[in-house]
């Protein structure tokens, strides 16, 4: 299974940007997928998550109403809508994916290679 991010680009404060996560492989199967980024000398934070079946959501108090997740499950993607954009949301953006459940917590089998985001003008 690979995980393939892309989307990622500098945009000025208060832009927007769509993150794009693809899953390729002949077994892909997955509760959950997530999106984490790191930030310059900070630890790597889950953003969201969002699980496959039902499309139950989780987002981290700041991105809330800014950032939207959503997947399709018959092409095996998961997106990241952000609006909004503030510096403090300049990091490596990863998506990832679990097979033993979904959400912030639970363990990531899978990991795309990150997509940088950077927010300034």
């Amino acid at each position: 299974v690979q995980l393939q991010a892309s989307g990622g680009g500098l945009v000025q404060p208060g832009g927007s940007l769509r993150l794009s996560c693809a899953a390729s492989g002949r077994t892909f199967s997955a509760d959950g997928m997530s999106w984490f980024r790191q930030a310059p000398g900070k630890e790597r934070e889950p953003v969201a998550a969002i699980s496959w079946i039902g499309g139950f959501t989780y987002y981290v108090g700041s991105v809330k109403g800014r950032f939207t997740i959503s997947r399709d499950n018959t092409k095996n993607t998961v997106s990241l809508q952000m609006n909004s954009l503030s510096a403090e949301d300049t990091a490596v953006y990863y998506c990832a994916a679990s097979t033993k459940g979904w959400g912030p917590r639970v363990l990531h089998d899978y990991w795309g290679q990150g997509t940088q985001v950077t927010v300034s003008s």
